[in-house]
């Protein structure tokens, strides 16, 4: 087989990947609704924590779904297409929704992608975050440490579970999500960073 078809398939299920996870929901579903532009309320961020300080709940339901979903979507598409690719695309559709071209790479914090590519790659994975998640979520009501929290068991639950070759994957994919939650860390130790429900001054 030439060289080149060796690459064929990994670069598809790369650009796959990148083209599902870089779709921004939140924005499009706050413009759609007449609930504004998203990247100039709260934070400016493109996730379903932002949505929420809209006000539209089920804007911010909506956007959380679809923010796993296309994780989950770009992770199985690549699996019937290009089996063995799973991971690349995982990557990719991650890399997306952090870095989407068509909001000049001002995406997401990458929490419920990492859920649905969690979900779709190994479940009980994915069912340890959304443990995490959830009950970090409602003892401190802090999404960021919620978020973070979740993201940081995923490596280690992949190798808890035996899967090595993924535990390199969700390391990588767990620092990002830390990465781009460093304004709320810093919030956090000024004692600043708001609580989810919390009204603003």
């Amino acid at each position: 087989m030439p060289i080149e078809h060796l690459w064929a398939a990994p670069a598809a299920a790369i650009v796959l990947g990148y083209l599902l996870g870089s779709i921004p929901f939140g924005v499009i579903l706050t413009r759609v609704f007449g609930a504004g532009d998203l990247r100039t309320i709260g934070s400016g961020n493109i996730g379903a924590t932002n949505v929420l300080r809209t006000g539209r709940k089920e804007l911010a339901a909506a956007t959380l779904v679809l923010d796993g979903a296309k994780g989950a979507v770009a992770v199985l598409i690549a699996g019937a297409l290009f089996p063995g690719h799973e991971v690349p695309a995982a990557a990719a559709a991650f890399l997306g929704h952090l870095y989407p071209v068509w909001l000049r790479f001002r995406g997401g914090k990458g929490v419920a992608t990492l859920l649905g590519i969690a979900l779709a790659l190994y479940w009980p994975i994915g069912l340890v975050f959304a443990v995490v998640w959830l009950a970090m979520l409602a003892i401190l009501r802090f999404s960021s440490v919620s978020g973070i929290a979740a993201a940081v068991s995923t490596p280690i639950s992949a190798a808890i579970f035996g899967k090595l070759d993924l535990t390199v994957l969700f390391l990588a994919l767990a620092l990002l999500v830390v990465w781009k939650h460093r304004a709320n860390l810093s919030r956090l130790f000024a004692g600043t960073e708001p609580r989810v429900g919390a009204r603003r001054a």
